[in-house]
């Protein structure tokens, strides 16, 4: 099943490109994109929001290191992961200064990438710059704001919702207690109550659930709070 991360794939290499766009779907849900040249990964990365890119640097059109540097231009906070035939510790150097991420030789053992790939999306989606997804929604931390998928409705959030919502995704499903949530968003302040958090919870319910009394996507459990996964 698709877990809604989204790769960018710029290889020229057509069975690496192909083999990466079937087996990264097959073996950890992920939605790839494949493109065969620079001037076609530049656009598609500009153009649309991906969680990570994967990119070689020995492209026919453009070197590689200069798509990273024109993806950063254009804002591409995603982690950017180098591809490369090379083992240089000057290419290494060079992909890192350009913008990159991390830096990987061919051949490379696919669980490894796998590893690397989980660990910078994970990091990523720590920082507030990442695009979380909820439900219907492209939740941005950083901006505090919801964008329906598939319309222009964009959904404004509270500092405190925001931080409610961005937790509980980081838990990855799991139950947590309203006393943990509290100490989290809140710190551990005598003055606020679990009906403070109650509060911020129907209020986002109101903004988020097509019916806020049948909630789909944050749900009430063993006495604390979990996102739908």
């Amino acid at each position: 099943m698709p877990n809604g991360k989204r790769i960018l794939v710029v290889d020229d290499d057509q069975f690496m490109r192909s083999m990466l766009v079937e087996q990264l779907p097959e073996l950890e849900g992920y939605i790839c994109t494949g493109a065969a040249t620079g001037a076609e990964g530049i656009k598609l990365g500009g153009e649309e929001y991906f969680d990570l890119v994967l990119l070689d640097v020995g492209l026919p059109d453009i070197n590689g290191l200069e798509v990273c540097k024109a993806l950063r231009a254009k804002g591409v906070l995603a982690p950017i992961v180098m591809l490369t035939a090379a083992d240089e510790e000057e290419d290494t150097i060079s992909g890192l200064d350009a913008g990159a991420t991390d830096y990987i030789t061919k051949p490379f053992k696919l669980g490894v990438l796998l590893a690397r790939l989980r660990a910078h999306i994970r990091q990523f989606e720590m920082s507030d710059e990442a695009m979380l997804h909820i439900g219907p929604f492209g939740f941005q931390p950083g901006q505090r704001t919801l964008v329906e998928q598939g319309s222009d409705k964009t959904i404004r959030l509270t500092d405190k919702e925001a931080q409610i919502l961005k937790f509980l995704y980081l838990q990855g499903g799991q139950v947590v207690s309203r006393s943990d949530l509290l100490g989290e968003v809140w710190g551990y302040n005598a003055q606020v109550t679990t009906h403070t958090l109650e509060t911020h919870v129907y209020r986002l319910r109101q903004k988020i659930e097509r019916d806020p009394t049948k909630a789909e996507i944050l749900l009430t459990d063993q006495g604390g709070y979990k996102l739908a996964t």
